[in-house]
């Protein structure tokens, strides 16, 4: 899967203290894994499936997670924790074979370091979650024996801690481990006594995944350490001059910008709408999503999450929409796929009160149907995740369109014209 993909640079960098401009960036290699979308441009059916799955999963823990931190007083309505969502079996059949992984885009990853001496591993990083963690040395299953593994008697500052971390996916397996804090440097950045786990159980999952583990970047409320992620530690520590990070994801040249924002990869202002703090995640309220120039869901919430390839709303509302795109039909009814005549893909938009921020035709489809069918699949999908019955989720399909910051100085996310 690794041998596939492509690399391309990843900037995380400080904005120099002596100057308002933003200092050259450090950049470190990005692996960037496959798409939704096949060699001969048709539509993965079963690796989105997976991917749902998945995403599901993330979010059911994260909810879980919030009721634990804050109560479920946090939770929005029409919020529950669902069922662990599942592998059909007709799918866990053929999990013991790679899918197909092409030169695209659905995960976005960097190098950092953890321990002293340094430990370097390849992670994922995720605005919707909190959590860091790494395969541990002490974890001896097949898929940790592909992945790079902390070990914490080689390091002069790890520390273990009391508790556990555990997060469940589909297949029935875990990522679970012990706590401990260590010294993490992303590109320079270091947090001292982050808290984070070196998993010693590492689902299946994440077999085929070149990553080694994940570093979250949404709000403490989420964590399921309950402690602050390693952002807001780096913030509270004074390694970075602002409390904001920057992303440019794209097929080229893609970036995180830690302690500010990156003006090379932007034009114009960025336009910050303030998020709602209290579920841990980085959810804007009161959007509009436009087919064309006419609004067709409006007054609806948004979480913006770089660790989910799709974007995803809730059943009815995608309805509503895809009711507006001339020719569109419901592909798969269980999974919420909509397809479209691919000669004329649809405009969409999304819109916080300001701009229209619009998906480009190449990031909205997911590929044909079938060779030759003209049905492509759009990468906005009806499902219930269980975050709200108002609520929507926007992964990479829409951040690819924009240059994203989260500022936790101010509470917002804003988006700017990619320069």
């Amino acid at each position: 899967m690794f041998c596939k993909a492509s690399l391309i640079t990843v900037a995380l960098a400080l904005i120099a203290a002596a100057s308002p401009a933003p200092s050259a960036g450090i950049s470190i290699p990005l692996s960037k894994r496959s798409s939704l979308t096949n060699a001969d441009g048709t539509f993965n059916h079963e690796k989105a499936i997976l991917a749902t799955i998945k995403t599901q999963n993330k979010h059911r823990a994260n909810l879980i997670n919030l009721e634990r931190n804050v109560g479920r007083h946090a939770f929005k309505e029409g919020a529950e924790i669902k069922p662990l969502a599942s592998i059909p079996v007709s799918l866990a059949k053929r999990q013991s074979e790679a899918l197909t992984d092409e030169d695209e885009d659905t995960e976005w990853a960097g190098t950092i370091s953890i321990g002293t001496p340094a430990q370097k591993f390849l992670i994922d990083f995720d605005t919707g979650s909190s959590d860091l963690w790494v395969p541990s040395s002490a974890c001896s299953s097949s898929t940790c024996s592909k992945k790079k593994k902390y070990t914490a008697s080689a390091s002069s500052t790890g520390s273990k801690k009391s508790g556990s971390f555990q997060i469940e996916y589909g297949d029935g397996s875990t990522v679970s481990g012990p706590v401990y804090t260590e010294s993490v440097n992303v590109a320079g950045v270091e947090a001292t006594k982050q808290y984070f786990s070196p998993v010693t159980t590492l689902s299946s999952s994440f077999a085929d995944d070149p990553i080694d583990g994940l570093l979250g970047l949404a709000y403490p409320a989420i964590s399921n350490l309950n402690k602050p992620p390693f952002f807001n530690t780096a913030v509270s520590q004074g390694t970075v001059d602002e409390g904001v990070f920057g992303f440019k994801l794209a097929s080229a040249g893609s970036e995180l910008y830690l302690g500010g924002t990156n003006s090379d990869h932007f034009s114009g202002s960025i336009e910050y709408h303030p998020v709602d703090t209290s579920t841990g995640f980085w959810q804007i309220t009161g959007a509009k999503a436009y087919v064309g120039s006419t609004a067709a869901v409006t007054g609806f919430e948004t979480i913006i999450d770089s660790g989910t390839t799709i974007m995803y709303g809730p059943p009815a509302a995608v309805k509503k929409l895809y009711a507006k795109v001339s020719g569109s039909a419901l592909f798969d009814s269980s999974n919420g796929y909509y397809s479209y005549p691919c000669k004329s893909p649809p405009s969409i938009s999304f819109s916080w009160g300001g701009k229209q921020w619009a998906i480009t035709a190449d990031n909205f489809n997911l590929g044909e149907t079938e060779t030759g069918s003209g049905k492509c699949v759009g990468a906005l999908a009806g499902q219930d995740i269980g975050l709200g019955s108002n609520v929507w989720l926007l992964g990479d399909s829409f951040m690819k369109n924009v240059y994203t910051a989260f500022s936790f100085d101010d509470d917002a996310v804003g988006f700017a014209a990619l320069s």
